[in-house]
């Protein structure tokens, strides 16, 4: 196999530097396989590393966790620390001795609740903590990958290739390959891990049905009916899903006084590339021709804000807006002012009928900033009903960015 072993700069390797600037300890979370590693290795080069899905490794750690840091002193990078999670309380042991020396430990973790847990406990005070994402357009372009998110070919090739790093240093041919063992691996170490699931065949069904519902109001009841399971199990399966940066379940934005909003989430993936496996789309025809291609895009674009607003730490949240009558508008990015909406339309020629939902929003909410982000770069003869702004969806994504 060809492969390129090129470093795609990351944007978040400046809250690495700062987190081990400012902290002793600097804790990384994020799905298996968005480089995490990869980062820390480029950008910690002085620092030890070691990782605990070596069992080995793992099995002395859970052992004995003194002997562990006599053969593995600070600085120390931890690769996947859920796996033995009363080492956390040894470093604060061991940070709390020298309690100025900052950048002593970075820890890293695929499975948010089962590190979170400890830390809370263990390191409060102690540690900066961030998520690192599969990639974005921007840094897909700074790695010298070439993606002009202009072009259509283009578009539709990153849709469902995804953003997972790896896959720009594999030849493309073997990205089912690669997506089948990447659920494998996923299954049989992070969900048996978290929960003792032992039925992963219907746990995988449940994926898969989830994956056909991307972009949807999420009704778990309804999914665990198809796959014969409780409405319980259910729950827990999509919270694995969730800690583990599967799935992103995006929030309804609504008024605590009414009842004329939905309260239920729209459920997306935090990668397009697993969501096209997931959904049987293994080649860019299939995937122009698939009746989910509007909402995968959709699913695209909530993420890179997602990932932008992450990383710059701002404090605005997404969210989408629908009424039990049916208007919707994609995303909304509250706590800021004018709270600015957004509809998302994979098409290259609007129409008036695509503001439906960002006029009824304007109703509700007479402040709001209103934008409709679609794959159009000019915009002759289009209506602006209440200063709607028309803007391709990168140019959409890059002004909250720069503001």
């Amino acid at each position: 196999m060809n492969q390129k072993h090129l470093y795609i700069p990351r944007i978040a390797q400046n809250l690495l530097q700062e987190g081990v600037k400012d902290f002793p300890v600097c804790l990384i979370t994020g799905a298996r396989q968005t480089g995490k590693v990869t980062l820390l290795r480029e950008e910690l080069k002085g620092m030890r590393y070691v990782t605990l899905d070596d069992l080995d490794t793992r099995a002395l750690a859970l052992r004995d966790p003194k002997l562990f840091f006599e053969k593995h002193p600070p600085p120390l990078i931890i690769d996947e620390i859920q796996y033995a999670p009363d080492l956390l309380s040894y470093i604060k042991i061991k940070v709390d001795e020298r309690r100025r020396e900052m950048g002593q430990f970075v820890l890293t973790g695929s499975q948010t609740f089962q590190v979170m847990k400890g830390v809370s406990e263990s390191l409060a005070g102690r540690v900066d903590l961030f998520d690192l994402y599969p990639l974005t357009w921007s840094e897909l372009k700074g790695g010298g990958h070439g993606a002009n998110c202009f072009d259509y070919e283009t578009l539709i090739q990153t849709l469902r290739q995804g953003f997972y790093p790896e896959l720009y240093s594999l030849e493309k041919t073997h990205m089912t390959r690669w997506f089948k063992g990447y659920v494998r691996t996923y299954l049989e170490r992070d969900v048996r891990h978290i929960k003792a699931v032992m039925d992963l065949a219907s746990f995988q069904i449940f994926l898969k049905l989830l994956a056909a519902r991307v972009g949807q109001l999420l009704n778990v009841s309804e999914v665990a009916k198809e796959v014969g399971i409780s409405s319980s199990t259910a729950k827990e399966w999509l919270s694995i899903l969730e800690s583990t940066y599967i799935v992103y379940l995006h929030r309804p934005f609504f008024s605590n006084h009414s009842k004329r909003y939905v309260k239920s989430p729209k459920l997306y993936f935090y990668d397009t590339g697993l969501l096209c496996h997931l959904l049987g789309i293994e080649s860019n025809d299939q995937l122009e021709n698939s009746p989910f291609l509007g909402s995968i895009f959709e699913n695209m674009v909530i993420l890179e804000f997602v990932k932008h607003l992450a990383y710059s730490q701002s404090p605005l949240k997404c969210y989408f807006y629908r009424t039990q009558a049916g208007a919707e508008v994609d995303l909304i990015l509250a706590d800021i002012k004018p709270v600015k909406a957004y509809e998302i339309k994979f098409a290259m020629k609007l129409n008036s009928h695509m503001t439906t939902g960002l006029n009824r929003l304007k109703k509700d909410f007479p402040e709001v900033d209103l934008a409709l982000l679609s794959l159009a770069t000019h915009f002759p003869g289009i209506p602006h009903h209440g200063n709607i702004r028309c803007l391709h969806w990168y140019e959409g994504i890059d002004s909250v960015i720069r503001s």
